[in-house]
């Protein structure tokens, strides 16, 4: 809106649609934090926060009636859990390296000069 005095929000020709969007995004707000509350979900930021969320969806996937969408639904569910539980665990087991590599190396007094051995 460069050749314009005022910007969206501002301008008075635009101020129902303004005003509009403000209504929905009040109300997307208020619909993520209450679905949050109910389904206990706290985001997707970590693999257990995925799993959460999996754990719920396919609870409510299996009430749905039986039907081959729904098995096929919950098998693509089932899929996705071992690929979570899969990088969960590698996670935990990097982890546990860095942590050992770090001891090994204080241990050992090099403070980091291991000759490069270990990606330095």
């Amino acid at each position: 809106m460069r050749d314009e005095p005022f910007c969206f929000w501002h301008a008075p020709e635009t101020a129902e649609d303004a005003a509009e969007a403000r209504r929905l995004g009040g109300l997307h707000r208020r619909k993520k934090r209450t679905v949050s509350a109910i389904y206990g979900f706290g985001g997707l930021r970590t693999t257990d926060d995925q799993l959460a969320l999996l754990e719920t969806t396919v609870i409510e996937t299996m009430a749905l009636e039986n039907s081959i969408a729904r098995n096929r639904a919950v098998a693509n569910m089932v899929s996705i859990a071992a690929k979570l539980v899969e990088t969960g665990e590698l996670e935990e087991r990097i982890e546990a390296l860095e942590l050992a590599t770090a001891a090994a190396r204080r241990d050992s007094g090099t403070g980091g000069r291991d000759g490069g051995l270990l990606g330095e």
